[in-house]
């Protein structure tokens, strides 16, 4: 491995960057981080139960304080949650700790990939359906882009392969 530094997957619900992550953090021998995962251990509560008890200013803040004191002493993969880039200064310290890159998937492939999951696991999307859940992923996906987009790489899911990625952070 030439590049020990964390890598950082940003990206919208749904994008792949979990899988992505695991498959990287294989390839690479680096440990797989989920941020979700790690914010329910500290949280001691799901991400929904978090919110809902909560809200969500107080989720972005524990969000924040976790991705911060993650345990980057070896090289890792991170799978960040959707909106983790877009609070506080997460995507610019990301950028300045390690190597991020944004997984981009267009909104209509977004909602197929996310009408195939259990949406009520997803806070931000309040159980929406059909042409509501894409018109609320499109609005989200154009509020976050920005951030997104401050990647120091950016990876169209449509056509990218896993020696694609594996070539940035080598």
């Amino acid at each position: 491995m030439n590049n020990p530094k964390p890598v950082f997957l940003v990206g919208f619900m749904g994008s792949g960057k979990t899988t992505w992550g695991k498959q990287l953090a294989q390839k690479t021998g680096r440990v797989f981080i989920d941020l979700d995962d790690a914010i329910v251990e500290r949280a001691g509560l799901s991400i929904p139960a978090y919110f809902s008890t909560h809200g969500e200013p107080a989720f972005r803040e524990l969000e924040h304080t976790v991705l911060k004191q993650l345990p980057l002493h070896q090289p890792a993969v991170v799978a960040t949650g959707g909106g983790t880039p877009c609070f506080y200064d997460n995507m610019d310290w990301m950028n300045r700790t390690g190597v991020t890159i944004y997984f981009h998937l267009p909104p209509k492939a977004l909602w197929h990939r996310l009408m195939q999951t259990d949406i009520t696991a997803r806070p931000a999307l309040q159980g929406q359906q059909g042409e509501a859940l894409l018109a609320d992923i499109t609005s989200r996906l154009a509020q976050r882009m920005p951030y997104y987009q401050q990647a120091h790489h950016v990876i169209n899911q449509l056509h990218a392969s896993l020696d694609d990625v594996l070539a940035l952070i080598r």
